[in-house]
């Protein structure tokens, strides 16, 4: 596909794929569930942790269900407490999460907490016994998301990553099409996600919410005090503490589903990363745009992520797959197929399924295979993201020439010089000039896929873990 054609291919389809990916998140939360039990013995105990938007939506699917009596809600922050008592099952309300891995009748912890808590979470979870849902990033570090696993195995309970689009008919239809070979040899995986956001406002000194545990909603992360953003309980997502930048809140869906659909493994053998918080400014340390290379062989991936306004692209995300036979795009209930000159090869569908539906399946059947997104993927996808961010964060200011002369060295798919001047266009269309405001480029750095670890780099190892606040410790492996 030459590189007009695959420009247009990008900017004319992105729309359609981004409104079919946003209706296909909707529809499998409302996807009708297999058969549930109505036997009040069989009805499976839920707590769910975190009682925001997601953990308010993860509330609301256990207590319509009728195989499930959800027990408890919980959340540092009393005020959600009202949450709680709006429920249909008048579930407990409790600040403290260990009260719930205390009972005994729980079977099952869905977890929606801010990303700083999803692993020792969900571990502290599954060593008491209990099976988890818990939403991505699964992990805010790539040591802490294997303990994950290896705590999943060990105490043999079922965990599920919140990588519902997993469950997506057109994802696991675009899967087959690639295991029959219609691409051939798969050269190249583009994703794209595009979420418009605004400015966080400058660093101040803000209280604590009165009603918060300030504490319990740390855990394992810094209390910061004073608190430099206004918005507490959102904008902790563009602060590496606690947060993950647009690559951990959205990037990480269109990085599992193009796992799913390449059979992609392990963490590749290298990776650069570059971007900046531009065009906001604000307090905030992530990205607002960011476009990281990932060297797998073969196979070259490109994650790109823009918080600025793309024409009228205000949110989304689109895949770009690209093999020696033709290219694929995928849609909410099916996939299509194009030769190399954009001629339609073939199109096919496959039924979206339930994600929650598919983890309470499992818990049931107690058959890991089950499940559509295992913790080890969950783990896998997320610490992709995390190398990516890794470089982001080693990274220095430079210059455009330096940026392009660093990607023209790269012996990986042309695509990545060419989404360096879509980028800078992108860039100058909402006022920035790289040129005075210069992006970062973060080094090449070389991955030990099997040991998830780099090689010769101890900066870039550092990352891989943090200091935890003690006691909310996540375990070393002797100790899980």
């Amino acid at each position: 596909m030459g590189r007009l054609s695959r420009r247009l291919f990008l900017e004319e389809t992105f729309l359609a794929a981004a409104a079919a990916a946003a209706g296909s998140s909707r529809a499998l939360m409302a996807a009708e569930p297999a058969k549930q039990s109505r036997s009040p013995n069989e009805r499976l105990s839920v707590a769910v942790i975190g009682a925001g938007g997601r953990g308010g939506g993860h509330a609301k699917v256990y207590d319509a269900r009728e195989d499930c009596v959800l027990s408890y809600l919980c959340d540092a922050d009393a005020a959600a407490a009202a949450k709680a008592a709006r429920l249909k099952g008048k579930p407990k309300f409790v600040q403290d999460m260990r009260r719930i891995f205390d009972d005994q009748s729980v079977d099952i912890v869905s977890i929606a907490t801010p990303n700083h808590w999803h692993s020792l979470a969900a571990i502290w979870a599954m060593q008491a016994g209990k099976d988890v849902y818990v939403e991505k990033p699964v992990s805010h570090h790539i040591s802490e998301g294997r303990r994950m696993v290896q705590v999943a195995r060990k105490h043999n309970r079922i965990c599920q990553g919140g990588t519902q689009h997993r469950s997506d008919g057109g994802n696991r239809a675009a899967a087959q099409l690639v295991r029959e070979g219609k691409l051939g040899q798969i050269k190249l995986a583009h994703v794209r996600t595009y979420r418009l956001r605004t400015s966080i406002g400058p660093a101040g000194e803000y209280p604590v919410p009165p009603t918060l545990d300030y504490n319990l909603w740390a855990g394992p992360a810094p209390m910061e005090l004073p608190v430099r953003r206004k918005s507490f309980h959102y904008d902790w997502h563009w602060f590496w503490d606690w947060g993950n930048g647009e690559l951990g809140n959205n990037s990480i869906h269109a990085v599992d589903t193009m796992r799913l659909i390449v059979d992609l493994k392990g963490l590749g053998r290298g990776v650069m990363s570059y971007g900046g918080r531009v065009g906001l400014d604000d307090c905030g340390e992530t990205p607002s745009v960011q476009v990281t290379i990932h060297d797998f062989g073969p196979i070259t991936v490109v994650q790109e992520v823009r918080n600025l306004k793309t024409g009228a692209a205000g949110r989304g995300s689109a895949k770009y797959i690209l093999g020696t036979e033709g290219y694929l795009t995928t849609g909410s209930s099916g996939a299509t197929v194009y030769d190399r000159n954009g001629k339609l090869i073939e199109k096919r569908e496959a039924p979206s399924v339930d994600h929650f539906d598919n983890f309470i399946q499992a818990v049931r059947s107690r058959k890991r295979e089950q499940q559509n997104a295992d913790i080890n993927e969950g783990h896998i996808s997320t610490a992709v993201v995390h190398v990516a961010n890794i470089s982001q964060r080693l990274g220095r200011p430079a210059s455009a020439k330096e940026i392009q002369q660093a990607l023209d060295a790269l012996r990986v798919n042309e695509n990545v010089v060419e989404t360096f001047e879509e980028i800078r266009k992108h860039l100058a269309d909402n006022g920035v000039d790289i040129e005075k405001t210069p992006l970062t480029l973060g080094p090449w750095v070389r991955i030990d896929s099997q040991r998830e670890k780099f090689l010769e780099n101890p900066a870039a190892d550092a990352l891989l873990t943090r200091e935890y606040r003690k006691p909310f410790i996540v375990p070393a492996e002797n100790e899980i």
